[in-house]
């Protein structure tokens, strides 16, 4: 997808309504900064507001990820949907594997920052006071981290049921509870409820 043309569009289609990207980013509950970077072509609207952008907009999501208006009287309309809808699974692929090296990076760095701490107050003489601040500012930042992280494991890809084959994202509570080897965990599957130990997974498919 060429994110210039799109944002060109975008803009294009926003005159159109008479709308100023503050009014517009008003309406989608956002700021106008986001805006101004899709019709830079700096960034693509998120796929959870790509609807009701396109109803405002008055397009449809094909003539957003096209960046133009598309005729629906022939198979070439057909064909670039298909297309659009390729790119953006392997967009969400390919910003789902950069999200979980980055949850490696701050899971590895929540750590040290734990382990640092806890060694400073342990080793180095000081008030207890001090020594109690430091281990609970330890903890507290190595645990925030590690939360995080969670999160990033929980929404980027899928969960794979060894027992059916789904595919799914669990939520937040299932994924912080279950018992775990790496990335692969024991949770209970939506579609045939049954408990497996259930492997991380980048495509749906």
């Amino acid at each position: 997808m060429d994110q210039i043309k799109i944002g060109k569009f975008i803009a294009e289609c926003r005159r159109k309504n008479n709308l100023t990207q503050a009014q517009l980013a008003e309406k989608l509950n956002i700021t106008d900064r986001a805006v101004s970077k899709w019709e830079n072509g700096k960034a693509m609207p998120d796929s959870s507001i790509m609807l009701e952008l396109c109803d405002i907009l008055k397009i449809t999501v094909n003539d957003l990820l096209c960046g133009e208006v598309v005729t629906m009287n022939d198979n070439i309309y057909n064909e670039k949907m298909e297309k659009n809808l390729l790119e953006m699974v392997k967009q969400k692929e390919e910003a789902d594997k950069k999200l979980l090296e980055l949850e490696i990076l701050i899971g590895t760095f929540s750590v040290i920052i734990l382990l640092g701490f806890t060694f400073v107050a342990a080793f180095f003489e000081m008030q207890t006071w001090l020594r109690i601040c430091f281990i609970a500012l330890g903890v507290v930042i190595g645990m925030i981290g590690i939360a995080f992280a969670l999160r990033i494991e929980q929404t980027a890809g899928y969960y794979q049921c060894r027992k059916c084959g789904h595919r799914y994202v669990p939520s937040y509570k299932s994924v912080f509870w279950a018992m775990h080897a790496g990335r692969t965990r024991y949770m209970k599957c939506p579609e045939c409820h049954k408990h497996s130990w259930q492997k991380k997974v980048i495509s749906k498919e």
